[in-house]
């Protein structure tokens, strides 16, 4: 095992939403095993014995021409850099996984006929539905664009099987202005995305969270493995890291479109329903 200590990022580290919250330490270790880069915080720092990789670009490049098939990041690094690394893996094209204890010793084989055959019928069923719902999706798109300019889809980086990271994809139900406003939107999305007086969401936006529509995109996700139609909750990457060890287990399986537990709840209030008529 190689083992290096480098500087973090001093452009993320200055991020507005992360200057209060992310108090970690100002540097990370890097081990090299068998292909995979584990990033965590050091526990005895030592001198830096790699070059400092002071930019994105600096560190998509030098992922790109490394050895490493997999990075391992530590939850405890902070949101601001996991999102820094989890940008890089994605431009570098290197697949990145959370380190969670919970998750690593109960892997589950990826390549077992049980799990192919559930990716088939998600993948098939996803197929079926998509040219369906294509003219909801156009339609959606049009209004949005004429309702606020900007994307009509928005990106976030979610928690899929086995800790993988991946960005789920919706439609955009806030408004698009500039980069300082964005920020605050993505803030205010992410702690309060529930809230009826949710300022910085379009009316448009509020009706596609309340019947769901804004979900719709995200049989792109399904069909690119990343997500089931039905499964657990799909974290955001701010909630995974205040994961308990119980919902750490959860994420051995693909997070759905549709959260299980919602769906057997609503199935319990039909069956109520059905006994009281």
């Amino acid at each position: 095992m190689t083992t290096s200590v480098i500087p973090t990022f001093n452009k993320t580290c200055n991020a507005v939403i992360q200057q209060q919250e992310d108090h970690s330490s100002p540097y990370c270790t890097l081990q090299w095993r068998r292909g995979q880069l584990l990033v965590k915080s050091p526990k005895n720092l030592q001198q830096p014995s790699l070059a400092a990789l002071n930019t994105e670009e600096s560190l998509v490049n030098c992922l790109k021409n490394s050895s490493v098939n997999l990075v391992r990041i530590d939850p405890k690094l902070g949101e601001a850099k996991l999102k820094l690394w989890a940008g890089a893996c994605w431009q570098a094209k290197k697949p990145i996984f959370l380190h969670l204890p919970a998750v690593n010793k109960h892997l589950k084989p990826s390549n077992s006929p049980s799990w192919w055959l559930k990716q088939l019928i998600n993948w098939i069923a996803a197929l079926v539905f998509l040219p369906v719902v294509i003219p909801v999706i156009l339609g959606l798109v049009l209004l949005i664009r004429l309702y606020s300019p900007g994307s009509p889809f928005s990106r976030e980086w979610h928690i899929g099987e086995r800790g993988k990271l991946f960005q789920v994809i919706k439609f955009r139900t806030t408004v698009a202005e500039g980069k300082e406003h964005q920020l605050e939107v993505i803030k205010y999305h992410n702690r309060l995305c529930d809230s009826a007086d949710d300022k910085y969401t379009t009316l448009l936006g509020r009706w596609m969270r309340k019947s769901g529509l804004d979900n719709l995109p995200q049989l792109l996700n399904v069909i690119r493995g990343e997500m089931s139609l039905v499964g657990p909750r799909c974290y955001t990457l701010a909630e995974a890291l205040r994961l308990t060890v119980d919902e750490q287990q959860q994420i051995n399986t693909p997070p759905g479109m549709l959260n299980l537990a919602q769906v057997k709840a609503e199935s319990n209030l039909l069956d109520l329903d059905s006994q009281v008529l």
